[in-house]
């Protein structure tokens, strides 16, 4: 990483658009924290790695928890639902105090790792289930919290002109960090290695974060490259096509102007249905692959393939939100993890391996390719300078999906059988999907594109 010390402010302008959204031009990625803005994607996608595996390769630990801390299976499964609440319910204050200066962006990685390892200590050495519960669930999901909203918006603030393809690569971290561990929670961690397996992963993963972190820093209020003017359609074509699919909010709405838009209530709610089914597949695949009589290794495969596919679907779908626009692919995610629960159940009913791994792959890219659509969309809708407590508020959904998705998702499975859940699951997706349709961008006129960039009313020191 090359790093350029800077001695004195460099001068900036300010410009206006008709609309009445400040840009903040004149300064360079390099001007402003001393290397290129790509490391604000490269780091938070590492950052984003060292927190996956708590979700995602969690549940491929079942079996080893079960019998060395003779667990039942529900406390695991509550488990996982109360980390999930934590990590989405912070998400918000954890905005609130990153945008008023009082938690900055790398003390908040800091925190993400420290809870991170206190996840891990707490798996091997709970003394009671509560334990657990407060360690695993309240900190390691409060700190990945931290960590996932604090990566997420760092790179749509560096990238304001293109951010979907951004976003959606660090959010891929997310899910393809966990594979290694799927593996070795699976094929090797047992009752005899789990306590000292699990705390060098910990600490392995939280110095992961912290290294990441340490080198995070936010651009300024309103700023924007200088490179792409905001006044004029842009001469980049990747930035013209994302600028004119995805126009930029017109305007930086604070959090309770952004509610009072009843658009964050749809987009909670859409999320809400989407990360529940994501979350329900997470957890309840591996046990479903197990009474479809197919092999521990074969699951974990799956479980990988799902963690690979979830992480690179993310990417492309970000790519492709940029080229056709964040709505038309949010709709089209929502149909296509819908449709996948019922693909999985079916080729679990029929023990066709092939299709299982087909199916399962579909449902991963499906679930991860919904959160970098509403982190881009919030960006899009509500501006950049609030994201983080914008985002907080839409991604809160997690608290209430966790639960129901996990904690409720056991106790459908135990009343309807995996049948009856995985039809359930498809449904709520497809469902969400159709209140999709109804989001539509604060302060814009209804029906048609509209040009990104229109004419400029004042260039304030030109």
């Amino acid at each position: 990483m090359t790093t350029t010390n800077i001695s004195a402010p460099v001068p900036y302008r300010e410009v206006t658009d008709a609309n009445g959204r400040m840009y903040r031009l004149g300064e360079s990625d390099v001007d402003i924290m001393g290397r290129k803005r790509k490391w604000m994607v490269i780091l938070p996608w590492v950052g984003m790695m060292g927190i996956s595996s708590a979700e995602y390769a969690f549940a491929s630990a079942e079996d080893t928890l079960h019998i060395a801390h003779s667990w039942n299976s529900a406390h695991i499964f509550w488990m996982l639902g109360i980390w999930v609440l934590f990590q989405g319910g912070v998400a918000f204050p954890a905005g609130k105090l990153r945008e008023s200066g009082k938690l900055p962006a790398r003390w908040a990685m800091m925190l993400g790792a420290l809870g991170t390892l206190l996840g891990y200590v707490s798996l091997a050495y709970a003394p009671h289930v509560i334990v657990a519960y407060i360690g695993f669930g309240m900190f390691s999901g409060a700190g990945a919290g931290m960590v996932y909203a604090t990566c997420v918006n760092m790179v749509g603030k560096w990238y304001p002109e293109r951010k979907g393809g951004k976003t959606g690569f660090v959010n891929g971290g997310f899910a393809y960090g966990s594979v290694p561990f799927v593996f070795l929670f699976t094929g090797y961690m047992d009752v005899t290695n789990f306590k000292w397996v699990l705390v060098s992963v910990g600490l392995f993963l939280a110095g992961v974060v912290a290294v990441a972190g340490y080198f995070f820093k936010d651009p300024p209020n309103n700023w924007w490259p200088e490179e792409v003017d905001p006044l004029r359609t842009p001469d980049d074509p990747r930035a013209r096509r994302a600028l004119k699919m995805n126009p930029p909010a017109v305007k930086q709405y604070t959090p309770k102007e952004a509610w009072q838009t009843r658009v964050v209530p749809v987009m909670w709610f859409c999320l809400l249905c989407t990360s529940g089914v994501n979350i329900f597949g997470i957890a309840f695949q591996v046990p479903f692959g197990d009474e479809a009589g197919f092999t521990g290794g074969i699951v974990a495969t799956a479980m990988s393939l799902k963690a690979i596919v979830n992480g690179t679907g993310r990417g492309v779908i970000g790519w492709l939100s940029d080229r056709y626009g964040r709505k038309r692919c949010l709709i089209f995610v929502c149909i296509v993890l819908g449709l996948s629960q019922y693909g999985i159940l079916w080729s679990g009913n029929i023990e066709n391996l092939p299709l299982f791994l087909v199916f399962s792959s579909i449902s991963g890219f499906g679930g991860g390719a919904i959160f970098p659509m509403f982190a881009a969309m919030t960006a899009d809708y509500f501006g950049e300078n609030n994201n983080a407590s914008n985002y907080g508020m839409v991604y809160s959904s997690k608290l209430v999906s966790g639960l129901l998705g996990s904690g409720m998702g056991a106790v459908v499975v135990g009343a309807w059988g995996y049948s009856g859940a995985f039809v359930l699951a498809g449904s709520i997706s497809l469902f969400a999907g159709f209140v999709a349709l109804f989001l539509h961008q604060p302060g814009r006129p209804k029906g048609g594109l509209i040009k990104a960039n229109p004419a400029p009313i004042s260039r304030d020191g030109e």
